[in-house]
């Protein structure tokens, strides 16, 4: 035997010990299998739209984080217990109407990891719709909807 296929030995199993291919599995084929061209509506990159819920429990996350660095140092330094809580509620409350921390490094999608994908996600619609103003596109003329065909400049495919 070859390759530690099969049977080591066939003595006493009632066979050659010969080993064969089952080839009554089917394979499957791909749905695109035979087509002379890729599939254009499945091969367009799609841009990934953050969740909101997410987006916006980061944000309370890291402003609780803020909270509570300035409640554990001010109890290292003995301030009494009411006005830990009145300095803690003030700063969750100004973060809170600032809108979390460091919008504008999120904006420009710096300092970002990985594993961040709605922030990141957030951050190139943002750079995508500064693009598209900087370069006077419509909004039509970006969406990946096809809805309207266009043929360069944005002005309608004649045929």
């Amino acid at each position: 035997m070859s390759s530690n296929v099969g049977l080591t030995t066939p003595r006493g199993s009632g066979t050659s010990g010969y080993v064969q291919r089952n080839l009554s599995v089917l394979k499957t084929r791909d749905q695109s299998y035979g087509q002379p061209y890729p599939d254009p509506k499945r091969d367009l990159p799609r841009q990934r739209k953050p969740d909101k819920d997410i987006l916006d429990h980061d944000r309370k996350r890291e402003v609780e984080v803020k909270v509570f660095d300035l409640r554990d140092k001010l109890e290292e330094e003995g301030v009494h217990e009411d006005e830990i809580d009145d300095r803690c509620e003030k700063l969750r409350l100004k973060l809170l109407d600032e809108g979390g921390s460091s919008p504008d490094l999120r904006a420009k999608g710096k300092n970002l990891k990985p594993h961040q994908v709605h922030e990141l996600a957030e951050a190139k619609i943002k750079e995508s719709e500064r693009l598209r103003k900087a370069l006077k596109l419509k909004k039509e003329d970006v969406d990946n909807d096809n809805k309207r065909p266009t043929e360069g400049f944005g002005r309608p495919r004649t045929e």
